[in-house]
């Protein structure tokens, strides 16, 4: 070969074209020591299928991909996503988008597969390119991660838009500028994405707030055309859209909600009921019309029950629809609402969060007096749901022991309070029997307003009276703002010239009025709150009196008449004492009274034998000399709700 620099040269080429590897650093790739091909994977992703078209936007990946490559360069396997780049590299690669459409191009699979197949050591390929890095992924931190994995085992990741040079030297793969300015495209693409992300969402809340639709119009409202507001879309037959009430599912979602606040059924329940009269009732339209069941269901009424927007306020990010939190809901904090309504709302917004407060107190708990789906099941425990416990705030559950009825709390010990027993046994009998009690004397007895005036320390008129006339007084005063503004408007009309100084002190008397109405507005709204909180000890009087007998009712009727009195019991095993409670607004009046005229009516026995005593073991024993009211705002029938309580010594 000789001493010169170009017989070394010589041999060293040799020694490349013999061998039978080809390496370029950790990141090298193999060489068919048969035809000295480049075998390259290609790399593509296109966004979620609702922002590109995916049948146009991954073949230009390809065909920019392939004319970088030098001519002994061939690709052998396609790997391509139909998803966000946002998504944790966990995530990626799973979803079947691609399935719907016609894209003609083979695929071995997603970004998941690439991997996998990479770290094989009969892999197809030692070179992976894509169209551009971001494509890669859209946030730094998982790109890098991905081009790591594939140095890691010996594969190169190239970039049509970067330069690319195959034949160097192992040290001369990438230069440092190329790796320089990878880097900083990856991080313009995450600044890119983010700051879309950020505009986009500033543009939703503005098109929230103007009451516009996103999406198909909920059940019980229909979608109403309006013209775009930008002139260049609206010449092309854009539109946007508002809601308004439908004629007949309007009718179908006030009813809804009536029986859920007033009755309290679950979501199923309510479902039955509809479906009892599909053509009163006609169920919701899926937009998909494959998924049509032509019956209500259980999630049909639990979409309604928390959609906000039959208040009349446009709401929008109640669902993450994208990214990892794919339809997952969002916080109620991060929910988009319009200050103000703008379409006609099919329930108050006090009736909307009496529905949602339905849901935390019926948790786990079924609507009807039905035995649990359990096989051992053998019976229905009528005061199930009702009653609590004071100590850990959970439900008691029925449990039969020795042909005795109780009520057990046993929460786990990881759950338990400190000072709770393992468990907590309270007998059936008695506690219907001093609920019976209760019922009886304060709720349908003859003498119950009596027991109840003797209780009305808290309810005091001079201050009922005061607030009155505070009210009134707040309303004439943001009157008298509101026709100062309009003076200040007609002054400035009526100066021909008026200069800059005079028209910023008009300015500035204006400011200083509308905060003094805002700050009287604010007034007025604490203390007609207030009298919504006041009690109203004549809701009492509207029940009727009967001799009502729980022992006597069907279990289905306890039931509706527990409900209609919104009945609590809490139970304190310190003290051996078990507190009624029933809650009445003018919305639950009509159905208490329907219940109990449908309940089998006999004369309450007072008394009781010795040897019921001791059959039962539990007897009531006196009841609390005051009871306390507390507010349940109404939902517009009465001004003011109440709550009456009563308690029972249980032994």
């Amino acid at each position: 070969m000789g001493d010169s620099p170009e017989a070394i040269r010589a041999w060293a080429e040799q020694r490349r074209i013999g061998g039978s590897r080809r390496r370029y650093g950790s990141a090298e790739p193999e060489v068919n020591p048969e035809d000295q091909l480049i075998l390259v994977a290609f790399a593509g992703r296109t966004s979620t299928d609702d922002q590109q078209d995916p049948t146009l936007s991954l073949p230009r990946q390809l065909r920019n991909s392939q004319k970088v490559l030098p001519d002994n360069a061939v690709i052998v396997a396609h790997f391509y996503d139909i998803e966000s780049g946002r998504m944790d590299l966990a995530a990626r690669g799973r979803g079947h988008a691609h399935e719907q459409f016609q894209i003609p191009i083979p695929r071995d699979g997603g970004i998941q597969d690439l991997l996998n197949e990479a770290a094989r050591p009969d892999r197809r390929f030692n070179v992976v390119i894509c169209e551009s890095i971001e494509r890669i992924s859209r946030r730094t931190y998982f790109s890098t991660e991905i081009e790591h994995r594939l140095e890691q085992a010996g594969v190169l990741l190239l970039a049509s838009d970067e330069p690319i040079n195959l034949d160097a030297g192992a040290r001369k793969a990438r230069t440092a500028t190329q790796i320089l300015t990878r880097r900083v495209k990856q991080g313009v693409a995450e600044w890119y994405v983010t700051e879309m992300l950020e505009k986009s969402w500033a543009g939703f809340e503005v098109h929230t707030e103007h009451g516009y639709n996103i999406g198909k119009a909920c059940y019980g409202y229909r979608a109403k055309p309006v013209p775009h507001p930008v002139p260049a879309k609206r010449a092309k037959g854009v539109k946007k859209t508002l809601l308004e009430v439908h004629p007949v599912e309007g009718l179908v979602v006030r009813k809804l909600f009536g029986w859920r606040v007033v009755e309290r059924l679950g979501y199923q329940a309510i479902a039955d009921r509809l479906n009892l009269d599909l053509i009163i009732n006609p169920p919701p339209t899926p937009i998909r019309a494959e998924m049509t069941v032509g019956r209500w269901t259980y999630s049909n009424v639990r979409d309604i029950i928390t959609n906000p927007k039959y208040t009349g306020h446009m709401v929008w990010n109640r669902r993450a629809r994208k990214g990892n939190g794919r339809n997952r809901p969002n916080p109620v904090e991060e929910w988009i609402w319009s200050p103000e309504p703008v379409h006609e709302a099919l329930v108050d917004l006090e009736t909307f969060v009496q529905a949602q407060q339905v849901s935390e107190l019926r948790e786990r708990s079924r609507s009807a007096a039905v035995t649990n789906r359990h096989p051992q099941t053998k019976r229905t425990y009528r005061l199930r749901s009702y009653l609590f416990c004071t100590l850990c705030g959970r439900r008691f559950y029925g449990k039969t022991s020795k042909k005795v009825s109780y009520y057990v709390c046993a929460p786990k010990k990881s759950y338990r309070p400190d000072g709770h027993p393992a468990s907590v046994w309270v007998p059936e009998a008695g506690m219907v029997e001093g609920l019976n009690d209760f019922l009886a004397t304060r709720v349908f007895g003859e003498y119950r307003q009596e027991l109840l005036d003797t209780n009305l320390e808290t309810l005091d008129t001079v201050q009922r009276q005061e607030r009155a006339e505070r009210i009134a007084s707040l309303h004439r005063a943001i009157a008298e703002d509101n026709t100062k503004s309009k003076r200040l408007v007609r002054n400035l009309e009526l100066v021909e010239q008026p200069d800059q100084e005079f028209i910023r002190d008009i300015n500035e008397r204006r400011a200083e009025l509308r905060k003094h109405r805002i700050g009287l507005e604010q007034q007025l709204a604490r203390l007609e709150d207030e009298v919504q909180q006041a009690p109203n000890p004549d809701l009492l009087s509207r029940l009727p009196i009967t001799p009502v007998d729980l022992t006597k009712m069907p279990d289905e009727l306890c039931r509706q008449l527990f409900e209609a009195l919104r009945l609590e019991i809490h139970y304190d095993r310190t003290t051996n004492l078990a507190t009624c409670r029933i809650t009445l607004t003018g919305e639950t009046i009509p159905a208490v009274s329907q219940t109990t005229s449908e309940a089998v009516v006999v004369p309450f026995q007072r008394g009781r034998t010795s040897h019921e005593h001791k059959e039962s073991k539990m007897t009531t024993e006196r009841y609390r000399p005051t009871a306390s009211f507390c507010v349940v705002p109404p939902a517009g029938l009465e001004p003011a709700a109440k709550r009456l309580e009563g308690a029972c010594s249980i032994h």
